[in-house]
């Protein structure tokens, strides 16, 4: 993708909140690891990383490249479940598409020590019964399932829709591999979400909780709808202070023509940068 901004001419710090800031530089980096403390002044071009900085360079689109601290980095996979995926429920082959590219980068990301959280529906009776009358409207209304909202049975053995626990909110099966395979290394979490953003509100969200914990400022992203559940988080992520940074081949959406590119443009212009599997997999 093209660059959105202009480079700078000279080293710059964004953000003037002692532990919330990037510096970037005319090169084309961007470093939004936060480690330069008491950095009063900037030098071009700007400091190596060495093996003792734990920092990690990753290349973006536009010819940028982003300066991590994978500890205090996450990738969140957005509710890429049976639900929108298995195609005994619904035919989403853009979402299928996916999945080998979030594969892709799982490696890299769990050797470099960023945290992957699979971000999901999971409703509990409580949450069902308090959830906004628009979102029930359309995941009644427009289901391809015909009309059957959250919590109806759903054909097949997949149980309650959208509910915690079922068959329908597992994640899609070889998905489901790849979290068992991080959870058994302490590399991945699984996350419930109740409404389309999984940071909705004033905090106190599972994963305001989980991110909070950990210390993380930067997030990549990956999952379905891109347009829908993926941007809503990472709006939200924005919002709050979070670095965004969508890896475009591992988003996917059912939305017409022109959704999923107005996500990359919104991310590249206020939220952060893009980028796709093959950059970040091979940033060792």
């Amino acid at each position: 993708m093209e660059d959105i901004h202009p480079r700078v001419t000279a080293p710059t710090r964004w953000g003037d909140a002692p532990d919330n800031f990037w510096l970037e530089y005319p090169s084309g980096l961007v470093d939004l690891s936060r480690t330069h403390l008491n950095t009063t002044v900037l030098t071009d071009p700007p400091p190596e990383i060495t093996p003792a900085s734990g920092l990690w360079d990753v290349p973006l689109d536009g010819g940028r490249t982003g300066r991590l601290d994978p500890k205090k980095s996450a990738l969140v996979i957005v509710d890429m479940q049976n639900f929108f995926l298995h195609p005994d429920i619904m035919p989403h082959p853009t979402g299928l598409a996916a999945v080998e590219p979030i594969l892709r980068v799982l490696p890299t990301l769990r050797a470099k020590g960023v945290h992957i959280i699979w971000l999901n529906w999971g409703l509990t009776d409580t949450e069902l019964a308090q959830l906004p009358p628009a979102v029930r409207r359309t995941f009644t209304l427009l289901s391809p399932l015909g009309p059957k909202g959250f919590g109806a049975e759903m054909d097949g053995n997949f149980g309650r829709l959208l509910m915690r626990g079922e068959r329908n909110t597992d994640l899609y099966p070889p998905l489901r591999a790849a979290y068992e395979e991080g959870l058994a290394q302490g590399t991945d979490t699984w996350v419930h979400k109740n409404r389309i953003s999984g940071l909705w509100g004033q905090g106190g969200t599972a994963l305001d909780v989980v991110l909070a914990e950990r210390g993380i400022k930067t997030l990549f992203f990956a999952g379905v709808n891109a347009d829908q559940c993926v941007n809503g988080t990472m709006v939200d992520a924005s919002f709050k202070g979070y670095d965004c940074i969508v890896i475009r081949d591992t988003v996917a959406t059912t939305s017409p023509d022109g959704a999923i590119d107005n996500v990359y443009y919104n991310c590249n212009l206020y939220a952060g940068f893009t980028t796709d599997s093959e950059k970040v997999a091979s940033a060792m």
